[in-house]
């Protein structure tokens, strides 16, 4: 009982002394990941339509749109510029159990927050913990059952930018219960748009991320909200599922193990769900030297998610091709690896690619579906490649590169992040901000640092 008071007085009274070192670790991986996604991603067209016409509306402030530039602007509009910016490229990070994209509704809230209210390091670097812990939990309590309909990231979503905007705001454990409570009223997100690859996947994050910091703002006024937002009758999580797992709210709500230190990054920018198959790809093409001309046919066996959400034959468009398996596989087959330059014009309309793409079929697979429903962690997936010469081979995986068991390392992030923020800012702002953020528990006040920048 009283899930969301708990949740609400965990997060409102977690400090940076209260962190493990590890949790604090993979915070400003998040950040960095985050950052380059975010300023890369502020380049494409949904970014840009967005925020030419956000821009119009949002008043001043000293929180930064990174875009490259220097516009400054209030809090609320920043984080839905930001939001938005860092979910176009599908290259952001995921909290597996949850499948949320964790970092694109709680980084750009914290870094606004932190902006507007002169925070320094510490207190961003826990807002990120508070808002990852909360936005994970109220996930896990509505997946798996809810994915099919609606985006988790927009839903449950909303209550990580809402805890890390309160955490930031000092908001007491009362203050931040009805700060969830206004955020779970703003819950949205559906995944009708993929049929089309239209650009409402951007929308969901930055509404999401600037209902959070409206959320926190609105309850250090005194606004009130339901208290129960998460466990009560008429509220989020039996609202978006039959049967919800209110246990995972509160379950092992402990500081020897944050939700944060389970998170995901990607090296390949597409859905999540394709990433299993990919590495697999990468590992039989780098093993056996697999040419396309080589292949005679690919088996995809995933899990029901992965079916119903990427089965996706015949992609219209690049984002469609983020949501296409088939593409994906076809593409780490062909280019050897999935990043922003394998969803070009160019890329897509390659015949070798196409043509690998007809040899590939997906089948949903009992073991596949028995791996995730034993462990959310793993969005399993098993590649067999059959070659023109007869031969088979087949590679399960359980965690691709990125996942905790199998993990990226800073240097690899650094890596990301410099290839995604470089030809944006040019490499003096982008060692800047590296810096910072390696060494973000020193600063005194995060708008004076990001002003030092840009």
């Amino acid at each position: 009982m009283n899930e969301t008071a708990q949740l609400a007085k965990f997060t409102s009274e977690m400090t940076y002394a209260k962190l493990p070192p590890q949790a604090v670790a993979v915070a400003k991986q998040c950040i960095l990941d985050w950052l380059g996604v975010a300023i890369r991603g502020a380049q494409e067209e949904p970014a840009q339509l967005l925020r030419s016409v956000a821009l119009k509306m949002c008043g001043q402030g000293e929180a930064t749109v990174f875009d490259g530039g220097a516009k400054r602007t209030d809090a609320v509009s920043a984080a839905l510029m930001n939001g938005a910016a860092s979910h176009t490229l599908d290259f952001d990070d995921l909290h597996n159990p949850s499948i949320i994209h964790l970092a694109t509704v709680v980084v750009p809230v914290a870094m606004a927050v932190a902006e507007a209210e002169h925070k320094n390091g510490k207190e961003l670097l826990t807002a990120v913990c508070a808002g990852y812990e909360a936005g994970a939990r109220a996930g896990e309590a509505v997946i798996p059952e809810s994915y099919f309909y609606w985006h988790t990231t927009g839903t449950a979503g909303i209550f990580g930018s809402a805890a890390a905007a309160a955490s930031l705001l000092g908001l007491g454990a009362e203050a931040t219960n009805m700060c969830l409570g206004s955020a779970g009223s703003q819950s949205a997100g559906l995944w009708e748009f993929l049929k089309e690859g239209a650009m409402s996947k951007a929308l969901h994050a930055g509404k999401t991320a600037s209902g959070g910091v409206f959320s926190a703002y609105l309850a250090q006024s005194g606004f009130t909200a339901a208290s129960k937002i998460l466990e009560g009758e008429k509220g989020f999580c039996r609202a978006l599922s039959i049967a919800p797992h209110l246990e995972k709210i509160t379950q092992n709500l402990t500081y020897e193990d944050l939700k944060i230190q389970h998170n995901s990054f990607k090296p390949y920018a597409c859905c999540k769900h394709a990433h299993a198959a990919i590495y697999g790809a990468q590992v039989l093409r780098s093993a056996h030297g697999i040419t396309p001309d080589a292949v005679a046919g690919v088996e995809l066996k995933v899990n029901s998610i992965t079916d119903y959400l990427i089965n996706n034959p015949a992609p219209q468009n690049a984002y469609g091709c983020k949501f296409s398996i088939q593409y994906c596989v076809a593409a780490a087959l062909v280019y050897g690896s999935v990043g922003v330059a394998e969803f070009s014009a160019e890329a897509q309309a390659n015949p070798a690619l196409r043509s690998l793409m007809a040899k590939i079929t997906v089948t949903r697979d009992a073991e596949q579906e028995a791996i995730n429903k034993a462990d959310p962690d793993k969005l399993a997936s098993k590649i067999i490649i059959t070659l023109k010469d007869g031969h088979r081979l087949e590679r399960q995986v359980d965690y691709p590169k990125g996942d905790p068991a199998n993990p990226m390392t800073w240097e690899e992030s650094v890596a990301k992040f410099t290839a995604l923020a470089e030809p944006v800012c040019g490499s003096s702002k982008t060692k800047a901000l590296c810096a910072l953020v390696q060494n973000l528990e020193n600063a005194d006040d995060i708008a004076a640092e990001i002003k030092k920048i840009f």
